[in-house]
C-alpha cells in the first residue's frame, strides 16, 4: 500500500503543477492579446494559477 500512496501523492502534485502551469499560460496569452484586468481570460488564469498553487501547496504539505 506505501507505493500506492506515493504513487498517488506523486501524480496529485504532477496535476497541481499542470493545472498551475495552465493558469500561468491562460494569464500571459490573455495579457500579451490585449485583455484588460477583468477579463475573463485574467479571471479564469487566475482562477487556474490559484487552484493548482492551493492543491500544490496541500499536497506537499500533507505528504510528511
Amino acid at each position: 500500500m506505501a507505493a500506492q500512496d506515493q504513487l498517488y501523492r506523486a501524480v496529485s502534485r504532477l496535476f497541481a503543477v499542470i493545472i498551475l502551469g495552465f493558469g500561468v499560460a491562460i494569464l500571459i496569452i490573455t495579457l500579451a492579446n490585449g485583455g484588460g484586468v477583468f477579463s475573463l481570460g485574467v479571471l479564469l488564469g487566475l482562477a487556474f494559477t490559484g487552484l493548482g498553487a492551493g492543491r500544490l501547496y496541500l499536497a506537499t504539505r500533507s505528504s510528511g
